[in-house]
């Protein structure tokens, strides 16, 4: 089905609107609901696992996010500019895989995107185009400065998507789908200003990627824009998420083609991730369209999945793929089936790897609950820790029932009677 008759739900978004820049704008975003009773971690006693509520990851995304604002807030666009290129250049990343890059332009971007979401909803068509003929300005006295050009684009593409919503495009009020065109419009004419590999910027390439929402014929595009930026960055599997995630036949692919394009990265990133990058691709596809079981190789999905925490065995890796097997696949299914097998993996991921839980990473999981989570709030810290400690607990119930003790500790699993 064509990307220009139906928007899936807003959560499986992906390019700057999904895995790589929506979770981050939740992490600044409103305030989150409050967890549901359902979402109360169990009495289990006999569980022992340290919570870990300001990850490196959280730090680091927070520290860049305001670095970018400030810098915005200051009209210091020269030296945002050149930290953007410096970074998308070095492939700088936080401890989380995070590009760097991507958060400083979120922050610099932020007020204006804000501001404009505001009055979108507000209906006050002025009010939304002020904050991004500023920002136009700007980028008209540094047009050059491919960094700045990144921030105006992207900030045309989240208005776009404020301005169409969701639902089948008929259902849209013209003028709204009119303005969704018109930011796209402008946002490629940016990037299109700018060549990638002549760069040697995937922040470019990457955009070029989240514009294929509004592109005539995404499915001719989707392959190229991909291999295109998963080259210039193959250590960051956000392009490999995202990629996946667009490759669904609710956007530009097919499940075949999914499963084409999957293996065709394992060949192009082979000394980067092992097989790694078929879980990766897979990834945020499985977890909104169980249809990609039907055609999922699950063996070379697993080895996938091992050879990934082989070469990033940091806890928050840990915990996203914790939170990947053991909840967001998590349901009852007929042994030996593919999802059986990939979920089967929450075992030896917590046995072998988990020494504590990063509650962020479990409330970002799907299927949310309520709002997006924020980092650094009460209820996400509740919410991420009850349901890691729900699935722990539940994983481990025969244990505990035997008056085991499940201890997660920094030298790693230790059951005890």
């Amino acid at each position: 089905m064509s990307m220009t008759g139906f928007l899936p739900p807003m959560r499986s978004l992906s390019v700057h609107v999904g895995p790589r820049v929506e979770a981050l704008w939740s992490v600044f975003s409103a305030a989150t609901a409050a967890p549901r009773p359902g979402n109360t971690p169990p009495r289990a006693p006999n569980l022992s696992i340290e919570t870990c509520e300001s990850t490196p990851e959280v730090r680091e995304t927070a520290r860049y996010f305001a670095q970018g604002q400030f810098l915005a807030r200051q009209d210091d666009w020269t030296e945002l500019g050149r930290l953007i290129r410096t970074f998308d250049h070095q492939r700088v990343t936080t401890s989380g895989g995070t590009p760097v890059s991507d958060v400083l332009a979120l922050g610099a971007r932020a007020d204006a995107v804000d501001s404009g979401r505001d009055a979108v909803r507000r209906g006050d068509v002025h009010g939304a185009h002020a904050p991004l003929a500023a920002l136009e300005q700007i980028y008209a006295d540094h047009a050059r400065d491919h960094g700045i050009g990144v921030v105006v684009a992207l900030a045309h593409i989240d208005l776009g998507w404020t301005w169409r919503g969701e639902g089948w495009a008929q259902d849209i009020p013209a003028a709204r789908l009119a303005a969704f065109h018109a930011h796209f419009r402008a946002a490629s004419g940016i990037i299109d200003r700018f060549d990638a590999f002549e760069l040697d910027a995937p922040s470019v390439a990457a955009a070029r990627c989240a514009l294929l929402a509004a592109d005539l014929r995404p499915s001719q595009r989707v392959a190229d824009d991909y291999e295109d930026v998963i080259d210039l960055d193959p250590e960051s599997p956000r392009h490999m998420r995202s990629f996946g995630n667009h490759l669904l036949p609710r956007w530009f692919g097919s499940y075949e083609e999914l499963e084409l394009q999957a293996r065709r990265t394992v060949a192009r990133t082979r000394d980067v991730w092992g097989v790694g990058a078929y879980a990766w691709v897979h990834f945020d596809a499985l977890a909104v369209d169980p249809g990609v079981f039907r055609r999922l190789d699950a063996e070379l999905m697993v080895e996938g999945l091992h050879d990934i925490l082989a070469r990033r065995p940091d806890q928050h890796t840990v915990n996203l793929l914790a939170a990947q097997t053991g909840l967001t696949l998590a349901r009852a299914t007929a042994p030996g089936s593919a999802r059986a097998r990939v979920c089967g993996c929450f075992d030896w991921i917590v046995r072998d790897h988990l020494r504590e839980v990063h509650p962020i990473v479990w409330a970002a999981a799907l299927p949310h609950a309520g709002a997006p989570p924020r980092a650094g709030c009460v209820e996400t810290v509740a919410r991420g820790r009850a349901r890691a400690l729900s699935t722990l607990a539940e994983h481990f119930a025969p244990e505990i029932r035997r008056d085991r003790k499940i201890r997660f500790a920094p030298d790693g699993l230790h059951i005890t009677h």
